[in-house]
């Protein structure tokens, strides 16, 4: 129904222009304490829970394997190069959040921060509005 789809894009467009404004009056910090750590078992365990691994995993085996060829070889190939893409973009990512962490301490680093990321927030509006 069009009537529907456009409601729910200017639903949506509101609602992500009210993130971009709590996001750019964000004061931050660090919320007066270190967080602790969830441990290794319950992260494992959240990751069964995780769709987007779920359809990656599946959306894999569909892709790149074949009727007549060896599933054990061709799920053990597929396992190996997503590990090691996914053990490499998470060492990225964690060294991207050590640095940026850092430099978000301090508060004009965080308000310019917040504020990019809000203009940037808005900015996606716009092909959803052409």
């Amino acid at each position: 129904e069009p009537r529907v789809q456009t409601a729910l894009k200017y639903a949506g467009g509101v609602y992500l222009l009210y993130l971009a404004w709590c996001i750019f009056r964000a004061e931050g910090g660090t919320g007066g304490g270190t967080a602790r750590p969830i441990g290794f078992g319950r992260a494992l365990f959240l990751q069964f829970l995780n769709p987007k691994g779920w359809v990656f995993a599946f959306g894999a085996l569909a892709a790149y394997t074949s009727v007549d060829g060896d599933p054990v070889l061709e799920t053990a190939v597929i396992t190996l190069v997503n590990a090691t893409t996914c053990l490499i973009s998470v060492v990225l990512w964690a060294g991207f959040g050590t640095v940026i962490g850092r430099w978000l301490e301090r508060p004009h680093a965080r308000k310019a921060f917040n504020a990019l990321m809000a203009i940037l927030l808005i900015v996606s509006l716009i092909p959803v509005f052409l």
